[in-house]
């Protein structure tokens, strides 16, 4: 256990920290799977832009990593191009 006020800090807000990152990414691959499932075009490019920034959010704060931001949009790209 920790000894120190700043590490019980720390601990507590390390868990508040997590906790938030798994909702987002959890949320972000939800969205993944639902334009992925969409074969509406119009419906798709609508979609695109809110699930690509959803996936740049997680990269800049290095939930993911930033190659594999970089690999999912332009699978995604790819995928709505072509509806």
């Amino acid at each position: 256990m920790a000894n120190h006020k700043s590490a019980l800090k720390r601990i507590r807000s390390n868990e508040k920290k997590r906790l938030l990152n798994r909702y987002q990414h959890k949320t972000t691959r939800n969205a993944i799977k639902k334009l992925r499932e969409v074969t509406n075009s119009k419906e798709a490019q609508k979609m695109l832009p809110s699930v690509i920034s959803m996936i740049d959010k997680l990269a800049k704060k290095n939930v993911i990593h930033a190659n594999k931001a970089g690999n999912l949009k332009s699978q995604l790209t790819k995928h709505v191009a072509a509806l």
